[in-house]
């Protein structure tokens, strides 16, 4: 583990790929960017969405990581809470090519409109499901061509595949802790 040096220095991405840190930080135009630590309920609902798609792996055709590193741009790297991707996709130590589903799980610290700027940004790698969950008020969004919206079905499907994630059972699993 690496401790984190003056952050206004600017980093490599050689540099960035090559140092671990406990949690892992983001790498944004040469700058590490620690990321907000996840409270209990953020790490019960991350805990169960990735037992979840583990679970349902064979059925979904899907593989799931937690907090794998994934190279949006030459020169950004994001962390993602939840990636889901298609069975056979192949990667060496971390993503390149767009997953399947990036999810996004707010702690206190973070605000709907910097998570809306990173969904942007994996809007643009190519990522077409991308869902924000926030703990709190017990919501979640889709972030789509459109922008952000409220999922208001009461769950979280990528068409044309038997995925779905109900969300009061997501939910659920707050109330047994």
């Amino acid at each position: 583990m690496a401790t984190l040096p003056n952050t206004e220095e600017l980093w490599t991405v050689r540099e960035y790929l090559r140092t671990s840190w406990s949690p892992d930080r983001e790498f944004v135009d040469g700058r590490i960017e620690e990321r907000n630590l996840g409270e209990k309920e953020h790490s019960i609902i991350q805990r169960y969405l990735t037992f979840l798609f583990m679970l349902n792996r064979a059925e979904w055709g899907v593989e799931v990581f937690p907090e794998l590193r994934t190279q949006t741009e030459a020169r950004r790297f994001r962390v993602p809470d939840v990636l889901v991707v298609r069975a056979g996709q192949k990667f060496e130590r971390y993503l390149t090519q767009p997953p399947l589903i990036a999810i996004e799980i707010l702690s206190p610290e973070d605000t709907l409109r910097a998570m809306q700027g990173k969904a942007a940004e994996y809007r643009s790698f190519g990522i077409e499901h991308i869902w924000i969950i926030d703990p709190e008020p017990r919501i979640a969004y889709r972030y789509t061509e459109a922008g952000l919206e409220e999922v208001r079905t009461g769950e979280l499907t990528v068409p044309e595949t038997p995925i779905c994630v109900v969300l009061s059972e997501v939910f659920a699993e707050l109330d047994r802790a």
